[in-house]
């Protein structure tokens, strides 16, 4: 079993910034691909973006590339998701996941552990 347990989400003016971090226990952490998924309001939950578990390798939903950037420290069991240029439609739940497989990639599927979300809210 793997508990993740998100941080960082709040209130930011469009334009802004937010780092959002996942911190995983359990289990050995560089075991698990991480990834990222959000959920707004009255949408289902997608996927925002994802790290290999050695982080050499990620990937991203297209329409974040350039502005988010997912990272991981495997010495403190933590995933990162900087949010740079926060626009309104950036305000979701954001989820921090877990993938046994070491794909970058992931669906709601694919996910093995979830954390239970953190709130970001970007005001215009």
């Amino acid at each position: 079993q793997v508990q993740l347990v998100e941080s960082g989400g709040g209130l930011v003016q469009a334009g802004g910034s937010l780092r959002l971090s996942c911190a995983a226990s359990g289990r050995i952490f560089s075991n698990y691909a991480m990834g990222w998924f959000r959920q707004a309001p009255g949408k289902e939950r997608e996927f925002v973006a994802g790290i290999s578990r050695g982080g050499g390798s990620t990937s991203y939903v297209d329409s974040l590339k350039g502005r988010f950037t997912i990272s991981r420290d495997n010495a403190k069991n933590t995933v990162y998701l900087q949010m740079n240029s926060l626009k309104p439609e950036d305000t979701a739940v954001y989820y921090c996941a877990a993938r046994t497989e070491n794909m970058v990639t992931m669906s709601k599927g694919t996910v093995d552990y979830w954390g239970q979300g953190t709130q970001v809210t970007v005001s215009s």
